[in-house]
């Protein structure tokens, strides 16, 4: 199966999720949430992510996830994730709650395809402050791609991880868990870092890219992915998105679509002019959704 075939087979049966000028939709990948030991990449961040999500939940904004948010290739069981981050799934679920919450997953929490994960797994948390078990994702299913339909002129936005177009990561992903729990996982620890994996690998990275930016250009679409953690918005070859990641040495990137507007946001901390230590949000680049081509029949 080419890696063509693997990204036709993950919008094959995506969901179409109408989009208008008051639609506002946050787009985050590659959050790699652990067990909140040394080897949790997101727990750097943590601060800067919660802070994030807390302003598109009061800000109204619907959240997508594309993948990799949980680190399940180093995690044995998505439970330890999920109590160490529980403010984090607490505040998940409340979009949720709300219909306002879409996940779909990556190469490295798979395991989320299988029926009825959400309800075994994920169907709920331990509340610190109730002492008491509540309802987390009930009835949630976890997708590999998803669709963003404009109701005025039908241009779609696809979207998903990007893992497909990585043979090892996709096809061999069982061998990669195992070679990144039992092998890299211990050598990262004296900084070897892991060569098959798109995001430390530029070569690797740089090869994904054009698999991903050659498959939207071949299928004249818009195709927004994670995987490699190299956010990218581009007005000259919008065809082809990236979000970015949450495990940034110095910040979390990720896309907003408010309005007519399409933006590559960076949150980061800075501090103000007395010293005080703030979260600061960034629109990093920002496309307006006109000026992207009309594609009303464009299917993979």
């Amino acid at each position: 199966m080419s890696y063509r075939t693997r990204l036709d087979k993950a919008f094959r049966n995506a969901p179409v999720i109408p989009i208008s000028p008051c639609s506002r939709f946050c787009l985050i990948s590659d959050c790699h949430r652990g067990d909140g030991t040394s080897n949790d990449n997101f727990l750097k961040n943590q601060n800067l992510y919660f802070t994030a999500l807390k302003h598109y939940y009061t800000q109204g904004f619907t959240y997508i996830e594309l993948g990799d948010g949980d680190e399940l290739w180093e995690i044995h069981k998505m439970n330890q994730i999920i109590e160490i981050h529980n403010n984090v799934f607490w505040l998940l679920s409340l979009f949720h709650k709300q219909n306002r919450l879409y996940l779909l997953y990556g190469n490295h929490d798979l395991e989320k395809k299988a029926p009825g994960y959400s309800d075994h797994v994920c169907g709920t948390y331990f509340c610190t402050d109730s002492q008491c078990h509540k309802p987390l994702f009930p009835d949630l299913t976890f997708y590999e791609g998803l669709i963003l339909e404009n109701t005025c002129d039908k241009t779609r936005l696809y979207l998903t991880h990007g893992h497909q177009a990585d043979f090892f990561n996709s096809v061999c992903w069982k061998l990669s868990r195992f070679l990144v729990r039992y092998f890299w996982q211990p050598l990262e620890h004296f900084g070897v870092l892991d060569p098959t994996s798109a995001a430390k690998n530029y070569t690797k990275k740089d090869r994904v890219e054009q698999l991903l930016s050659d498959y939207a250009t071949r299928n004249d679409i818009y195709l927004i992915t994670g995987h490699t953690h190299r956010p990218r918005l581009n007005a000259d070859m919008p065809n082809y998105m990236n979000t970015g990641s949450c495990v940034h040495p110095r910040c979390i990137t990720c896309m907003e679509i408010e309005g007519e507007a399409i933006s590559l946001v960076k949150w980061t901390y800075d501090t103000k002019r007395d010293g005080t230590l703030y979260v600061h949000r960034e629109v990093l680049t920002q496309l307006l959704l006109k000026n992207l081509l009309k594609h009303p029949n464009n299917t993979c």
